[in-house]
């Protein structure tokens, strides 16, 4: 649904609860319809909001090449790993 979506939907709940001094319309009366709208859009924000933080997180480590042939090895150090966080 989205965020908006969600936040609209609470919107016109709001509106049609607090808002409307005539109710009834008919068969249906617009407080519960309201509510409902209302939860459905709090509902609808919290689902947003849950797969937003848990969308997939990936962590790429690049190690910088060895020096070149002939030279003295000296093995990287923790301050040379190179970490980048990309959230797809």
């Amino acid at each position: 649904m989205g965020i908006g979506g969600s936040i609209l939907l609470i919107v016109v709940g709001a509106i049609l609860t607090f808002g409307l001094d005539d109710t009834d319309l008919g068969p249906f009366n617009l407080d519960t319809i309201g509510w409902i709208f209302q939860l459905a859009g709090l509902f609808g924000l919290l689902l947003t909001l849950y797969f937003w933080n848990t969308r997939r997180r990936t962590v790429v480590r690049q190690v910088p090449p060895p020096p070149p042939a002939g030279g003295t090895v000296i093995p990287p150090s923790a301050d040379e790993v190179i970490e980048q966080r990309r959230t797809y």
